[in-house]
């Protein structure tokens, strides 16, 4: 009885909302990691192109990552009002203007990775005869990807909490339960779909990070060795007077 007059109460926590509305939770939720997923792919495929071509000429360097920071600063609301009348009232409205925002993170950090590649490697693979596609295949995007997938966690995280401002044309995921439980004055409906939020960035952010350990293994190597490195030094410091002794 008090779960149902939680609802009537409208408390911010309510079991009875979560039992009776799992249904709308559940398709909101999958919504929203559906066009968060698509974003952020999307997002990957133009922006390694991209990436490639403002390191080969240079020239376009400049205008790259010029274009892709002015799409990123501008405000969500007018940018839907841009794409509307190419897309209409659609979630390829949504996808695209996250798709947009997500290229100034890509496109910098990818463009990082390959910059950071050592000459050295490069100058052995050519040695050993590697083209400049296979180059790229097999010896500079390896040794680029601690700093890809650092970009693509940061652009994932970032369009999780970007799809919500989709409820503006309804296709919002949880923010669209966000929205209209703010203009019923919902608190449960509210409160719910912000944690799930939270939880989906979380989650997505921890399962990106445990892909990128297992994509990078000599990174975990490296750092062990680091770590070790000063205690190894100190012991040997902390034991030198008693040689002598």
């Amino acid at each position: 009885m008090s779960e149902q007059n939680c609802l009537v109460a409208n408390d911010w926590v309510c079991g009875e909302y979560l039992r009776t509305r799992s249904q709308e939770l559940v398709d909101a939720t999958v919504q929203h990691v559906g066009i968060t997923v698509a974003s952020v792919l999307i997002g990957v495929l133009i922006a390694f192109p991209l990436a490639l071509l403002a390191r080969h000429k240079r020239a376009f360097a400049g205008p790259v990552l010029g274009l892709t920071t002015v799409f990123y600063s501008i405000p969500s609301l007018a940018m839907f009002s841009l794409l509307l009348p190419l897309f209409g009232l659609s979630a390829s409205l949504v996808v695209t203007g996250l798709v947009l925002y997500s290229l100034t993170i890509l496109v910098r950090n990818i463009l990082a990775g390959l910059q950071s590649v050592p000459e050295e490697a490069r100058e052995a693979a050519r040695g050993m005869g590697y083209g400049p596609l296979r180059l790229l295949w097999e010896v500079e995007l390896p040794l680029a990807l601690p700093a890809l997938l650092a970009g693509v966690r940061i652009a994932t995280v970032s369009t999780v909490a970007l799809t919500t401002v989709g409820a503006i044309v309804d296709y919002g995921g949880l923010g669209t339960l966000i929205l209209d439980g703010l203009d019923s004055d919902f608190k449960a409906q509210v409160l719910t779909a912000s944690v799930l939020c939270v939880v989906l960035a979380v989650l997505a952010d921890l399962l990106l990070l445990g892909v990128q350990r297992w994509l990078t293994p000599w990174t975990r190597v490296s750092a062990g060795r680091s770590a070790r490195g000063p205690r190894i030094r100190k012991a040997a410091v902390a034991a030198e007077p008693e040689k002598v002794a």
